[in-house]
């Protein structure tokens, strides 16, 4: 009986062994070297009209961070933000833990207001987080990061020296939410990234082909119907689909006869 006991405690204590081993594994298994994503940054004049959308292409990972920071740094001074790069780097780095997942930069309040959204793995202990000597961070991370827990201590020490804030939340379905603000009361913003407390959206009964045209628009920020031509659709198709999900306050046009989300259309499409 004793031996049974002792055999059945041996294999479970085998069978986690595995199991952390394949989770490590995992771990180390992205290679850190290079960043295969498209990162988007959506700078808002005011949140009536669609943002605009500049895209990061993949690089090497110490470019695609450099790229990254330079683009929003200079977005929100043009803006009239004045969030230092230093800051905005520390943020920028932390997406290293999310291996850069459906990165959505959001630029808020005249540049003022900036929020970082991904879908890694989130972060469990966001207070933690905030203070010096806490990290998740990997050895594979550290050509790239310090990775000695010291990035949003930075930022928090700043931004409260200058009443400015630091919230850290949960997206909407993975990953996490990091805003960082020099403002009282930091607009929540209606895009690709998650909110604070997202707006309830009504029910859309949207056809097969109207959920492509909205992640398509998600994916690229916006297109003509040329654009959807070249997927396969006719011109009266993407015509008619484009302007059903206008009439539903989902799509826009724009000046250049270009389509793009709205910001209820932004909200819709992670959920789709």
């Amino acid at each position: 009986m004793k031996r049974t006991i002792y055999t059945s405690e041996k294999t479970e204590k085998r069978v986690k062994t595995s199991e952390n081993m394949l989770e490590t594994q995992n771990k180390t298994e992205f290679d850190y070297t290079y960043v295969d994503a498209i990162a988007r940054i959506a700078l808002y004049d005011d949140l009536k009209s669609a943002p605009r959308i500049t895209k990061i292409e993949p690089a090497g990972t110490t470019e695609y961070i450099e790229n990254l920071t330079v683009t929003i740094y200079e977005q929100a001074k043009l803006a009239g933000g004045k969030i230092p790069y230093s800051v905005i780097r520390e943020v920028s780095e932390n997406f290293i833990h999310a291996q850069f997942r459906e990165i959505v930069v959001s630029i808020l309040d005249d540049g003022n207001t900036i929020r970082f959204a991904d879908q890694g793995p989130g972060i469990q202990e966001k207070e933690k987080a905030q203070k010096p000597g806490f990290s998740s961070a990997i050895e594979p991370m550290k050509d790239y990061i310090r990775g000695v827990g010291s990035g949003f201590p930075i930022v928090k020490e700043y931004l409260d020296d200058r009443e400015g804030s630091i919230l850290i939340e949960d997206n909407l379905t993975s990953g996490a939410v990091v805003t960082i603000s020099l403002v009282a009361k930091p607009t929540p913003a209606l895009s690709t990234a998650a909110t604070p407390a997202p707006i309830p959206l009504p029910r859309f009964q949207l056809t097969d082909r109207e959920q492509e045209f909205v992640k398509y628009l998600y994916r690229e920020g916006e297109a003509r119907i040329t654009d959807m031509i070249e997927l396969g659709y006719s011109a009266s198709t993407a015509s008619n689909t484009f302007k059903t999900l206008e009439e539903q306050g989902l799509v826009e046009k724009l000046p250049n006869k270009k389509r793009t989300l709205t910001p209820l259309g932004a909200q819709l499409a992670p959920t789709l």
